[in-house]
């Protein structure tokens, strides 16, 4: 079954251009599902029926494995059988039958507008490192990319005069994103001063290196808004996709519709970015409990 997997996640990348940090989920999630067909002695696709994968599912289930991850890896196991469908491989899809199992929609974690000041002021300072933490966290909070679409920007892609940046989301699917004058700023400052001093001839193509003048990495920079949330005195548990929220939070909490945020945001579905209007919903209810005569 082992083969049928590397054409699967061929098929990932060629035919639906999923991306490689995609790919790798759906792999790790497959692996240890044809893990388990191998112990049942299943070698052969027309040899697994729905049973097999409820199987599945329960023992991730008696792991520990939430209802959450175990929704995911069933939606990788329905779509590996539907390519063995396609490609001829099988006959039937036995994941069609099965459902998912509940999952509880839990609302996204934010900052409130103060602590994102407060984030943004832990960069004070005239170091490189400073200005350059700076720029990312107010490009980061300004256009709510993911954080693989900001230390995978280019130079190139990044337009301060108009005020907008061009970026490659999930499935290579390309979306213009406005940056905002106080973003706009930082970057300047930082590919003025830091970022030319570390590349004056400008050879690397990426926006945001790191002090050692590499391409800045997810892992490093998800230390750097650790560090800068700690000195911020945030107590939150917060990651690079706490200030994605806070965007788009924010956003509608001020207007905007939630058409334009979903497309800022890159979702291919609306219903993605209608988690949003929980979050606005709930602060709403707290104001109404909190100012309300009856609340």
């Amino acid at each position: 079954m082992n083969d049928y997997l590397d054409l699967f996640i061929s098929y990932l990348a060629v035919e639906k251009g999923l991306s490689l940090n995609t790919q790798e989920a759906y792999s790790r999630d497959l692996a240890r599902y044809l893990d388990f067909l191998e112990q049942q002695g299943k070698t052969v696709p027309a040899s697994i029926t729905a049973a097999d994968i409820a199987a599945f599912l329960g023992r991730l289930k008696d792991l520990g494995i939430g209802p959450r991850s175990r929704a995911r890896c069933l939606s990788a196991i329905r779509m590996f059988h539907k390519f063995l469908m396609i490609e001829n491989y099988a006959e039937l899809n036995p994941a069609s039958i099965i459902e998912a199992p509940r999952t509880l929609h839990k609302l996204p974690d934010f900052l409130s507008a103060g602590e994102v000041d407060a984030l943004l002021a832990a960069c004070a300072g005239p170091s490189g490192e400073n200005i350059r933490d700076l720029a990312m966290l107010e490009l980061l909070y300004a256009t709510g990319l993911r954080v693989s679409e900001l230390v995978n920007l280019k130079l190139r892609e990044v337009n301060l005069d108009s005020g907008y940046l061009m970026t490659l989301g999930k499935g290579n699917k390309e979306r213009l994103v406005p940056i905002g004058e106080s973003a706009c700023l930082r970057v300047s400052d930082y590919l003025a001063g830091v970022r030319h001093a570390q590349d004056p001839a400008g050879q690397n193509r990426f926006l945001f290196l790191s002090r050692l003048g590499d391409a800045m990495s997810r892992q490093a920079f998800w230390n750097i808004i650790k560090k800068r949330a700690y000195q911020a005195g945030i107590s939150k548990n917060i990651s690079p996709h706490t200030l994605r929220h806070s965007f788009a939070t924010h956003l509608l909490e001020n207007g905007a519709d939630l058409r334009s945020v979903q497309i800022m945001l890159g979702h291919a579905d609306l219903s993605t970015t209608q988690i949003y209007t929980h979050v606005t919903r709930e602060r709403l209810k707290r104001l109404h409990q909190q100012i309300h005569p009856r609340g």
